[in-house]
This record gives structure tokens, C-alpha cells and sequence, in this order.
């Protein structure tokens, strides 16, 4: 005969098993077991810890006995409880059987839905500081200047402003795009393009964009930024091959203009608008610079040669000018005479001796 001596306090519970049944549940008190067969059990449990952990928590549950003593959890797949213990954020818990001791501590329960992948609350930091939280939630960051573009299921599902977003793991497939909507810039490197007076050249332009629809810029192409820069080489290709040299360098604005008209409508179906677009550099072979910095030179000397002939022909014809005032005027003549005069005298010492009339021919430098 086996007799055997229990003591459970106030914080404690008995679970007594008989045959491996639960049958009692045993309370404050010292208890004494006889079991002739070692067919009785009894498992002391401590209430303070609001999680019942047992072997055998199907049996507990089933049992009924614990109904007022215990909050049961029995979650589905697809369901995800929130666990709060004396009003602090404990815990997330998953599909499962689980059991809380209520007895002891006060304990608020919340099931959600984890196929609703979207996690909306106002305590996402409260959530995600608790031990394990990462493990059932995906955190997301919207940079400033960006719109995320969530697909479910591989299914577009929603746009969503900068900010942090919280998604259920292990539901539903969840990706998110960054789509950067501020203003970019596509570089479009140098490529060879021989233009229609068969010169090759090699030229750079510079495309600057926004995203105007974020949802079409994702879906439209593999690559909506790669596609564009594609779309623009083909039309720099085909508006350089149908212009001459001199007039790609005489309008390069010419060229940019048409050219963001024809890309526009590509930016468009990609989720894009052109902003601005400019021609940076048009680089010629070396040959090609020679002779035309040879032309360049040639002009401009031929633009000085013109303007000095037309100087001196201009200095000509005022001195033309000059001779007949004078001869015509001699009053005018004997000015311009006093006027050479003063400037001989500002330069030597000169003494002149005007007397009657007809002197004044006569004038005598005294050195």
C-alpha cells in the first residue's frame, strides 16, 4: 500500500488522474493519496504563471473541469491570437491549442484573422517590442518620396503612402515595390549614329521623369526605367539618321523637343511622365574636328577681312570728306593749321611770329 502526502497552497491546483483520466482538480489544502495499483496521479501545477503548460492539456481541456478556472485557445490555421496579462502586451500566439489560468492574473485575449494580411492597429510598436513578435509579423518601410505597390497572391492588392506597414507571415504571399515618385534622371549614354550626310557621331541626352501612376510603372515592363531608356536610343537613332550635321548642330534644342514628344506617349504606357529632356554632348570623330574647326577658322578669317575692308574704305571716305571742307573753307583750313601747330608746340619748344597778312605762311621754327 502506498500512501503519499500532498500539500497544494493558494496559488497552486491539483490535477489529480485516475487510469490517466482526469477526475478532480484538487484545491488549497494537504491532501493524503492512497494508491494500492499506482493508478493515481496527481500533477500540482502553479497558477502564477498564466500559461498552462501540460502533457496532457487535450485531456484538461476536454475534461470541463477547469472551465472556470482556465481561458482555452483553439485556433485555426489562419488565426493568430494577441495575448495581454494584467493589461501589458504578452504575447502572439499561432494556430494551436493553448490554455490560460484566469484565476490569477487577469488575461484579455483578441483572435484575428490572419488571412486579412494587412495588420491596421494603433499599437503596431506595442505589437512588434514583444518577444517573438517578428516571428508572426513583417515589417515594411515606405521611404518619403515613394509609393509601396502591394500584390497579394501575386494580385495587385493596394497602393500605399510612405510610412510602416505590418503584414501576418505565413498566410499569403506579400511583396511590396518601392516606387520612387520623385523627379529622376535617365542618362542615355553615347552611342554611334551616323547621320544622313553619312557622318558618325556619338551622342548623350539627358531624360528627366517622374512616376505619375506607380501600379502601371510596376506592371508595365520587367523594367519600366530600362524600357524607356531603350525607347529613347532607338528614337535618338532614327532622328539623327534622318537630319544633315549642320543642322544637329546648328538646333540641338530642335531635336530634344521632338524627341520628348515621341517618348512621351512610351512614358505614359510605363507609368511615366517626361519632364525635361535635353541633348548634353554631340562628339565627332577626330577627323571630323579638324576639318571643321578649318572651316571655323576660314570663316572668321574671311568675317576680318571684310570688316577691316570695310573700315578703311569707311576711313577713306571721311578723309574724301575732310579735303573738300578744307578747300572749300579756308577760314576751316587755317584752324586745322593753329590745331597742328599746338600740337607741334606741346611736344618741342617752338616760337611763332605772326605779322601782316601773308606772314602766317611764313612761320619760323626756332629749336
Amino acid at each position: 500500500m502506498a500512501l503519499t502526502r500532498i500539500h497544494i497552497r493558494s496559488y497552486q491546483a491539483g490535477l489529480k488522474f485516475v487510469d490517466g483520466e482526469l477526475v478532480s482538480v484538487l484545491t488549497r489544502g494537504k491532501y493524503w493519496l492512497f494508491d494500492l495499483l499506482d493508478r493515481v496521479r496527481v500533477d500540482v501545477v502553479d497558477m502564477r504563471d498564466p500559461w498552462l503548460k501540460h502533457k496532457d492539456l487535450d485531456l484538461l481541456v476536454k475534461s470541463g473541469l477547469l472551465d472556470n478556472q482556465i481561458r482555452v485557445l483553439d485556433l485555426q490555421d489562419h488565426e493568430r491570437a494577441l495575448i495581454w496579462i494584467d493589461g501589458r502586451f504578452d504575447r502572439i500566439v499561432a494556430g494551436g491549442l493553448y490554455a490560460l489560468w484566469t484565476t490569477q492574473r487577469q488575461v484579455r485575449v483578441e483572435i484575428v484573422n490572419a488571412n486579412e494580411v494587412r495588420v491596421n492597429r494603433s499599437d503596431l510598436s506595442v505589437l512588434l517590442k514583444s518577444p517573438g513578435a517578428r516571428d508572426f509579423l513583417g515589417e515594411y518601410e515606405i521611404n518619403e518620396d515613394h509609393r509601396g505597390v502591394l500584390y497579394l497572391d501575386g494580385q495587385y492588392a493596394d497602393t500605399l503612402n510612405a510610412g510602416c506597414y505590418l503584414f501576418w507571415k505565413n498566410t499569403r504571399k506579400v511583396r511590396i515595390f518601392q516606387v520612387n515618385t520623385g523627379e529622376q534622371t535617365l542618362e542615355i549614354s553615347g552611342q554611334d549614329i551616323m547621320t544622313a550626310d553619312k557622318v558618325t557621331l556619338r551622342l548623350n541626352a539627358l531624360v528627366n521623369y517622374v512616376v505619375t501612376d506607380p501600379v502601371r510603372y510596376v506592371a508595365g515592363a520587367e523594367d519600366s526605367k530600362q524600357s524607356l531608356y531603350r525607347a529613347a536610343q532607338m528614337a535618338l537613332r532614327e532622328m539623327v539618321g534622318s537630319r544633315d550635321l549642320d543642322s544637329l548642330l546648328a538646333d540641338k534644342n530642335a531635336l530634344a523637343g521632338e524627341l520628348t514628344d515621341q517618348l512621351q506617349d512610351r512614358a505614359g504606357e510605363l507609368g511615366m511622365r517626361i519632364t525635361s529632356l535635353g541633348v548634353r554632348d554631340i562628339i565627332l570623330p577626330g577627323e571630323m574636328k579638324n576639318l571643321l574647326n578649318k572651316v571655323t577658322e576660314a570663316k572668321k578669317a574671311a568675317e576680318a577681312n571684310l570688316i577691316t575692308r570695310r573700315e578703311e574704305t569707311a576711313a577713306m571716305r571721311s578723309q574724301m570728306n575732310t579735303a573738300k571742307m578744307l578747300e572749300n573753307n579756308p577760314v576751316l583750313m587755317r584752324m586745322r593749321e593753329l590745331e597742328a601747330l599746338e600740337k607741334i608746340a606741346a611736344n618741342t619748344k617752338l616760337n611763332v611770329v605772326l605779322g601782316e597778312k601773308g606772314l602766317t605762311d611764313r612761320v619760323v621754327n626756332l629749336l
